[in-house]
């Protein structure tokens, strides 16, 4: 019988936690897209910096060879 209580009590314990955790764990969708729109922006302003910087490059590397 002890065993039988010792493992109610376990369960229980067990329901609470795991009822925690899904009350923690709420994710809110429009923060996801958010984060994702807003690391989409920096990866375009990344990319058109490095291509501009190519584009420096090669226009100045055009004018010193010219001379």
């Amino acid at each position: 019988m002890d065993k039988h209580q010792n493992y109610n009590t376990q369960g229980t314990t067990l329901e609470k936690h795991s009822k925690g955790l899904n009350q923690k764990n709420k994710v809110d969708i429009n923060v996801l897209l958010n984060r994702v729109r807003t690391d989409k922006k920096k990866e375009k302003l990344e990319s058109l910096l490095f291509f501009g910087f190519i584009s420096l490059a090669v226009i100045v590397t055009g004018i010193i060879v010219s001379l």
